[in-house]
């Protein structure tokens, strides 16, 4: 039986200019995952990340943290969806009285979302929520399809892809997946992992967003 872990990054640069670019937080999530990963016993025969600086950072301290000198292979298929142009092209709401800002992003965030995922304006996307699914479901496909027999792979993407890679899994027919994608992308942690084995029975999730490596103070969602 094969394994593969999906990690979420470690935690960005919400609200700078550069979104792209793992916080001191983020960085120490990283190399705690994989210090504890590595007392597990794990040790990866294949690590994959997106190509975004955030899956590349977290890839180096998941190494860093474990002891290990894999080579990290990048496959695209695992990049985030480009949440700014799914906010820009959504007018942001007012704040509502009594309202936190943090509240007020959120609000416009998921209603950006959803309009995104309801196919209903894909020319206004250089990528619609369709051709989102099709590439990671093809990166799924393809990581599948590479891993050795009992082997283990660690894929260093962002919340997006693993909630549609765990939607898959777990919903049959798109609308079913898409509502649960909804659910399941805000609550994906940093540096959370979920588990997908590959054996007899198939490809199956055991697990989703676990996080029991961090402390309190190392728990971020954004």
């Amino acid at each position: 039986m094969s394994r593969i872990l999906l990690v979420r990054h470690g935690q960005a640069s919400f609200g700078a200019a550069d979104y792209d670019n793992l916080s001191p937080t983020g960085h120490e999530q990283s190399r705690v995952l994989g210090a504890a990963l590595a007392v597990r016993g794990l040790a990866p025969d294949v690590v994959v990340a997106g190509e975004m600086r955030r899956h590349a950072q977290t890839a180096s301290g998941v190494l860093e943290g474990g002891g290990w000198s894999c080579e990290v292979s990048l496959d695209a298929g695992w990049n985030e969806f480009d949440h700014l142009q799914v906010l820009a092209v959504h007018d942001q709401p007012t704040t509502e009285e009594g309202e936190s800002e943090k509240a007020a992003f959120q609000r416009w965030f998921e209603e950006a979302t959803l309009r995104w995922t309801s196919g209903d304006h894909d020319e206004a996307y250089d990528e619609s929520f369709g051709a989102f699914t099709a590439r990671v479901r093809s990166a799924f496909d393809r990581l599948v399809a590479s891993l050795p027999a009992r082997g283990t792979a660690v894929v260093l993407t962002s919340g997006g892809p693993i909630a549609w890679a765990v939607a898959s899994l777990l919903a049959d027919g798109e609308d079913a997946r898409t509502d649960l994608w909804l659910r399941l992308n805000p609550v994906s942690i940093n540096t959370g992992t979920s588990t997908v084995v590959c054996g007899a029975r198939g490809t199956t999730l055991v697990s989703f967003n676990a996080h029991d490596h961090l402390s309190p103070d190392l728990l971020t969602y954004r």
